[in-house]
């Protein structure tokens, strides 16, 4: 039992649960119906993905310095009280169960989801 943190659209692992989209938006082009089974996201949880304003900056953020800066920002947000009782769930949902969680994003080390996971291993989640 453990959270997996992927890539949407990628295929399933052996044993992956739930999958849980981190994202501003749907898919673009993906029935609602079919987002499941392409491998995006069973649920759709926007409240764990940047705001539209910090998203924006973080596409735009090639350099390490940007990079942090988008990284504090998105703290920050998650620091709100809505999203941060949401990964306390998860966190603690991580020890009862299987799941995975993630974004679009090609490079993780340029993607949120890389902020989430170590935003959910503070909280003592098991990551995979």
């Amino acid at each position: 039992m453990a959270i997996r943190i992927v890539q949407l659209g990628t295929p399933r692992a052996a044993g992956e649960g739930l999958r849980l989209g981190t994202v501003r938006r749907p898919p673009r082009g993906v029935p609602k119906t079919e987002f499941a089974s392409r491998d995006y996201y069973d649920t759709w949880l926007p409240n764990l993905a940047p705001s539209a304003e910090l998203m924006a900056q973080g596409k735009i953020a090639e350099d390490d310095k940007a990079w942090a800066a988008f990284s504090r920002k998105y703290a920050q947000e998650m620091a709100q009280p809505d999203a941060s009782h949401l990964l306390d769930m998860l966190a603690a949902l991580s020890h009862q169960t299987s799941f995975a969680m993630g974004c679009y994003c090609d490079d993780e080390n340029r993607c949120h989801r890389s902020l989430l996971r170590g935003l959910l291993a503070a909280r003592g989640a098991k990551i995979a």
